[in-house]
């Protein structure tokens, strides 16, 4: 593990958000999943929040960022926007935005995305989060992730 430098628009995120303090950490042998995370850092696999990116039937973007622990009930979400939705293939949650798979963080992308949080998540104080990259993370509060996100409650979405 050695301390990295986030992409540039994730950095700014952090800058603009008072959270110029955070700081993120490589780690070669990969945190592309939540298990991996989870061993690489040495922590549970439910402090590990995870930004899986799905699209509705209009095409718009919706991030979860789930407990790691835990799998994404799509009947749950599509009830709560009143929309079906899918799992959004490499192509579009790089468009959307502007990271690969296993390494979107929760915020600092490259067009707004729209955010739920698992409410199971938002019960602990601090957690773990993809930094840009499948091989970088960040710890936070999840006060801090509330107040970046915007997103006050956590949502009954796991299957």
């Amino acid at each position: 593990m050695k301390k990295v430098s986030p992409p540039q628009c994730l950095q700014n995120a952090f800058e603009e958000n008072g959270l110029g303090h955070i700081d993120v950490f490589e780690f070669p042998e990969g945190t592309h999943t939540a298990a991996d995370a989870a061993n690489a850092i040495g922590c549970d696999i439910s402090d590990i929040g995870k930004s899986l990116v799905f699209v509705t039937e209009t095409s718009k973007p919706i991030l979860i960022i789930m407990n790691g622990a835990d799998q994404v009930d799509l009947d749950k979400v599509a009830g709560l926007l009143r929309l079906s939705v899918s799992k959004a293939t490499a192509e579009e949650v790089r468009e959307k935005t502007g990271y690969a798979i296993g390494g979107v963080p929760p915020f600092g992308h490259a067009n707004p995305v729209e955010t739920l949080i698992d409410e199971k998540l938002l019960a602990k104080d601090k957690i773990w989060l993809a930094a840009g990259t499948p091989t970088t993370v960040f710890s936070m509060s999840t006060t801090d992730l509330r107040n970046v996100t915007g997103v006050d409650r956590g949502v009954k979405i796991s299957a």
